[in-house]
C-alpha cells in the first residue's frame, strides 16, 4: 500500500508571553478573591512542580483576573483561533513546498470553543483555497487529537493517492480557566495551560517521514478522567488525579499492544514524541518507555517554554525533533492521551 507522508509541519503561538514569575502572584490574587482554601506555600508548590517557564496566551494576564461569560470566551475563541490557524497553516505549506490551492482537503482539530461554521470554513474566507476544497472539523478530542488528527489525515491520503491534506490543530486553553471556579483541576490548569496552533500538510507524494501505522486504545468506565463540563461562564475542565497512576499501571499494556501489532516492541522505537501533559505524566511516560530520567527531553523543553497546549503540543514536540535533525531508517512513535479515556498512537519513519 502506497504510504502517506508528512511532507511539513509548523507551528504558533498568540503574541502575549506569560511567566510563571508572573502567573503565580496573580493566581495567587486571583484565587484570594474566590475564598478559595489554598496556601501562598501550596500555589507556588503547584506551579513550581510544573517544570514551566513561560507560556503564550491568546489574552494579556490581566484578562484572566476578571469574570468573563461564554459568550465573550466563545468570540475571543473564534477571532484568535482563525488568526492562529493561517499562521500555522502557510508556515506549513512554505515548509511543504505548497500553495493553498493546492490542498485538497482540510482535516481541522480543536476542542476549547464552538465554531459553527467551523474553523476551515473560517479560513477558507481568508486564504485562497480552491472552492472546491472538503472539509473535516473535529471536535472533542481533547490532548489526544493532535496524534488521532494526523491518523485521520493518514487515513485521507492514503485513500485518495496523490491528493494533499492540510492538518490543522489548533487550541486556546487559556480561555477554560474559569473565575469562580474554586476545583483542583482549575487550580492545576492556571498552571499548566498555554494557547497555540499546528499544521501539517500529508500526502502519498513528495519527501518526509513516512506514516506507518496509528492505533488507539480506550479504557472501560474512565469517561470521568479527562474532558470538560460546560457552564454559564464557560468550559470547565476535568482532570483525574489518577492520570499519572493509569500511566504506571495500564499504559504499558495498551503500547506494547499496539507495537506487537506492528512487529515492533519498544526497543525498536528511536524517538519518543510524547504529549507533555505535566512533570508527573511525563515522569511516569519515562518509565514505562524505560527511559532515563529526564529522558523526553524534547517534551520537556517544549512543556518548559509553553505548558500544556493540549491537542497541539505533541506536535510542537514532533517539530523539535525534526528540526534537529532525522537521520535515515529511524522511527518515532507519538503517543497521546485523551477524553474517552483513550491513548492514541502512530508511527512515523524517515527513508
Amino acid at each position: 500500500m502506497v504510504q502517506a507522508r508528512l511532507n511539513g509541519l509548523a507551528t504558533a503561538v498568540p503574541e502575549h508571553l506569560m511567566r510563571q514569575v508572573d502567573a503565580l502572584p496573580a493566581a495567587a490574587k486571583f484565587f484570594s478573591r474566590q475564598a478559595v482554601e489554598i496556601s501562598p506555600q501550596r500555589l507556588a508548590r503547584i506551579f513550581g512542580n510544573t517544570a514551566i517557564d513561560t507560556r503564550n496566551t491568546c489574552q494579556p494576564l490581566e484578562w484572566y483576573l476578571q469574570p468573563h461569560d461564554f459568550a465573550e470566551r466563545n468570540g475571543l475563541y473564534l477571532q484568535h483561533a482563525v488568526e492562529l490557524l493561517q499562521q500555522a497553516a502557510e508556515a506549513a505549506l512554505d515548509d511543504a513546498g505548497l500553495t493553498a490551492g493546492q490542498i485538497d482537503t482540510i482535516v481541522t482539530v480543536s476542542s476549547t470553543g464552538i465554531a459553527t461554521p467551523s474553523l476551515d470554513a473560517l479560513l477558507v474566507q481568508r486564504m485562497p483555497f480552491r472552492q472546491d476544497v472538503q472539509r473535516l472539523p473535529i471536535f472533542g478530542l481533547g490532548c489526544a487529537g493532535g496524534v488521532q488528527g494526523l491518523s485521520r489525515a493518514a487515513v485521507l491520503a492514503q485513500g485518495q493517492p496523490g491528493a494533499k491534506i492540510l492538518l490543522l490543530v489548533v487550541e486556546l486553553c487559556s480561555l477554560t480557566l474559569r473565575h469562580g471556579d474554586r476545583s483542583k483541576s482549575n487550580i492545576i490548569a492556571t498552571a499548566l495551560f498555554g494557547d497555540g496552533a499546528a499544521g501539517a500538510v500529508i500526502s502519498t507524494d513528495g519527501s518526509g517521514p513516512a506514516v506507518t501505522a496509528w492505533g488507539e486504545h480506550t479504557w472501560p468506565d474512565t469517561l470521568d478522567v479527562m474532558g470538560w463540563d460546560a457552564g454559564n461562564d464557560g468550559l470547565k475542565v476535568i482532570f483525574s488525579r489518577d492520570i499519572p497512576a493509569i500511566i504506571e499501571q495500564d499504559f504499558r499494556a495498551a503500547l506494547d499492544g499496539f507495537l506487537d501489532g506492528q512487529g515492533l516492541d519498544r526497543k525498536q522505537i528511536d524517538h519518543f514524541v510524547a504529549h507533555p501533559g505535566g512533570a508527573k505524566v511525563l515522569d511516569a511516560l519515562e518509565v514505562v518507555f524505560g527511559l532515563d530520567p529526564g529522558g523526553l527531553s524534547e517534551a520537556r523543553e517544549v512543556m518548559r517554554r509553553h505548558g500544556n497546549m493540549s491537542a497541539v503540543t505533541v506536535l510542537f514536540v514532533l517539530n523539535e525533533i525534526r528540526a534537529a535533525g532525522l537521520s535515515p531508517g529511524q522511527r518515532m512513535l507519538l503517543t497521546s492521551m485523551g477524553p474517552g479515556f483513550t491513548a492514541a498512537f502512530a508511527l512515523l519513519e524517515t527513508a
